[in-house]
């Protein structure tokens, strides 16, 4: 069973005792809420520290719980309801619905109501009014203490008690903790009273929440405004660094201000471009002032370059204890494990050295020259789409798209990187040379200005056309998720369009395996909704039965799985059998196998039947790959919050993809043998496509 807080809580250091018990440092005691499953120990802990002694229940579905009148009294107690398939109304884990399932039920976690932020001085942060503490001992710990209670009274919670139910109920809580956290709410766990309260945070992140952090030794002047600054938003004085034409040495925390340039940053060996994100056809109220950080100016024809991005609030660290950072810029000797942290304050950026072993300097990086020709590159991308289209993207006449759709079943039968089958249909499997820069896409969902952004960024099309990059989009391009648009099925059609006039144009470096939505399936449905079977029925509509036809032949005629030397990709699972090489090649004469591929998740706590780590083990095995190759995968995205997962469940390797998040794309690129996540911020490029001359 996959525990999402595994090797993810970090002890926070600096502590208050309030009552016997260690409490974060700046945690203000009115803002603890206590919460966790049946037995964990909550009500000893409110007593303890002499809070409200009555127990409180918050329903996380419905909108505005936090201004619920049970949290007007704190510290306290709260039992929590959740979501889960099936049910309209929240469950706690100890409700008769949620014991006497027959199948553990599937937690909605998109259906959890997040607080808003305050967007004006005056307004409420909701995120921030309360502090929830979870209370999670060891299941076995917990069962035990159950036991024993339950010989010396009544507890109803109690009946029927089994070491399954306990350690259902706390997976249950471990979700939503790690859930909120990602939420951006205020979050900490504990194992137990006398046990040491933890963070929640991956090993390379250094957002340390507030109330966990030391109070700053910083004293007000107040004859000075930064004094009285300090007094009223307890804000330390900034240190401004300089941005000149000159090398400069940056040996102390400082604030670079956002002024729309582009600067270098300098350690030892190693330069690294920071330039802002400037979206087209964005309104500036909108734009977020992001950072990109590359090792290159600008795109170049003979390599395909990575990039990081810092969103505004972010905090990253410089260093080698940042796996994913060394993996992108492969860091010399020169820097060190922890050298520096960056972090985005509205748009400005405050560099904090953490190691001395190497000197951080800055310097100017061009002035706006850069940007131009950023900009020029992303336009001349834009026009290279409408070259590919055939002009503005809108939907294909009828006989363009016929004969469009015929090309391209032309093309896949006769594709040189898929083995035939038995029956000698193209095979089931994919098989990619180790040489191009492979970059994998996920579900896009209808999203086609998604596509189009993925397109036009980093020179892919140029790669494309010199053959140095390949790219895989992993199925599911099809039918909106977005609510009030589910029977909407232009855009997916205008998507399928565009993709296959890219297949016509790119026949061996551009590929489309099979997903579950990739049908005219009746079960192909969506919050009630038969998206097939409206996809069917508008082709026929636009285009007539023939088309329809050469349709259903593509998806007959499409890969399922990709492999390089390397790695290994699919729409959704890994199979959960052994199979030979031969059997996945002959994958579409067993539907059994096919279904696991397409619609399978992985293993979790409210999904015991889904994939796990020996599945995963098993299917590179069968592939010939080693034993850490990269597996990716879409169709299952952990959050809403995000759109890349890596390590996914715990499983080294294993990672999850999602392209068609409403605030821009994202895209793994592997470079040296590494998936590199790429994310971009959304631009409305079908319209601005569409108002070019």
């Amino acid at each position: 069973m996959t525990d999402p807080l595994k090797k993810k809580l970090v002890p926070i250091k600096e502590l208050q005792n309030i009552r016997g018990v260690k409490l974060p440092a700046r945690l203000n005691f009115v803002q603890l809420v206590v919460t966790g499953p049946p037995g964990a120990g909550k009500t000893y802990y409110i007593n303890k520290v002499h809070g409200w002694p009555n127990e409180g229940y918050v329903d996380l579905t419905r909108k505005g719980w936090w201004k619920d009148q049970t949290l007007t009294y704190r510290p306290r107690e709260v039992h929590l309801g959740f979501p889960f398939e099936g049910y309209d109304e929240a469950l706690t884990v100890f409700d008769k619905e949620w014991l006497e399932a027959g199948e553990p039920l599937f937690l909605e976690l998109d259906r959890i109501q997040i607080p808003p932020t305050a967007k004006y001085f005056f307004q409420t942060n909701w995120r921030t009014r309360y502090i929830f503490e979870f209370l999670l001992p060891d299941p076995k710990k917990i069962f035990k203490w159950r036991q024993a209670r339950h010989t010396e009274g009544y507890f109803p919670v109690d009946k029927n008690l089994t070491l399954e139910m306990v350690v259902r109920q706390s997976a249950i809580y471990r979700e939503v903790a790690s859930y909120m956290d990602q939420a951006g709410m205020q979050v900490y766990v504990r194992e137990g009273l006398r046990k040491k309260p933890m963070r929640i945070a991956e090993k390379d992140d250094v957002n340390v929440p507030p109330w966990a952090e030391a109070s700053s030794e910083f004293r007000p002047d107040l004859t000075t405004f930064a004094g009285w600054k300090w007094l009223l938003f307890r804000q330390d004085p900034i240190v401004w660094f300089t941005v000149t034409d000159q090398l400069q040495p940056l040996v102390v925390k400082s604030r670079i201000a956002h002024d729309g340039k582009t600067f270098e940053m300098v350690i030892g060996d190693q330069r690294f471009i920071f330039r802002p994100e400037i979206p087209l056809g964005v309104k500036k109220k909108n734009i977020q002032k992001n950072w990109l950080i590359s090792r290159s100016k600008d795109c170049i024809a003979d390599i395909m370059c990575g990039f990081a991005r810092i969103k505004v609030g972010d905090t990253v660290l410089i260093g080698k204890d940042n796996q994913s950072y060394d993996e992108l810029f492969n860091f010399s000797e020169c820097i060190g494990a922890r050298h520096l942290t960056i972090t985005n304050i509205k748009g400005d950026l405050q560099i904090n050295p953490l190691d001395d072993k190497t000197t951080i300097q800055i310097i100017r990086s061009g002035g706006q020259d850069i940007r131009e020709r950023l900009e020029t590159n992303h336009y001349n991308s834009i026009l290279g789409i409408r070259d590919v289209y055939g002009g503005t993207l809108s939907l294909l006449p009828p006989e363009e798209a016929l004969a469009t759709i015929r090309e391209v079943n032309e093309i896949l039968p006769h594709e040189v990187f898929r083995e035939k089958t038995e029956s000698g249909a193209p095979g089931a499997l994919l098989e990619l040379p180790e040489e191009w820069r492979l970059l994998l896409v996920g579900d896009l969902h209808a999203r086609i200005d998604n596509l189009l952004k993925i397109l036009s960024e980093n020179c892919l099309l140029a790669h494309l056309v010199a053959q140095r990059a390949c790219l895989v989009i992993l199925g599911d391009a099809v039918h909106s998720e977005v609510p009030g648009e589910m029977e909407e099925m232009d855009s997916s059609i205008l998507m399928m369009d565009l993709i296959f006039k890219m297949k016509c144009q790119f026949p061996v470096n551009f590929f489309y395996l099979l997903g579950n939505h990739d049908s005219f399936h009746t079960q192909i449905s969506k919050n009630g909704i038969s998206q097939g079977v409206l996809m069917r029925k508008r082709l026929q509509e636009l285009r007539g039965d023939e088309y329809v036809k050469e349709m259903q032949k593509f998806y007959d005629l499409l890969p399922m799985v990709m492999k390089t030397d390397s790695c290994v990709a699919c729409h959704a699972a890994p199979p959960r059998r052994t199979l030979s090489r031969k059997d996945i090649v002959n994958m579409r004469s067993n539907p059994q196998i096919c279904r696991e591929i397409l619609t399978n998740r992985l293993k979790r706590s409210h999904y015991l039947a889904g994939y796990n780590k020996g599945d995963v083990k098993r299917f590179r095995k069968s592939l010939g790959l080693q034993k850490r190759a990269p597996f990716v995968v879409g169709h299952t995205p952990l959050d809403p919050f995000n759109s890349f997962w890596k390590n996914a469940g715990n499983i080294r390797g294993h990672h999850i993809i999602y392209s068609g998040h409403r605030d821009g794309p994202c895209l793994f690129m592997q470079v040296r043998k590494k998936m590199i996540p790429l994310s971009y911020q959304a631009e409305p490029l079908l319209k601005i496509i569409n108002e070019m001359n």
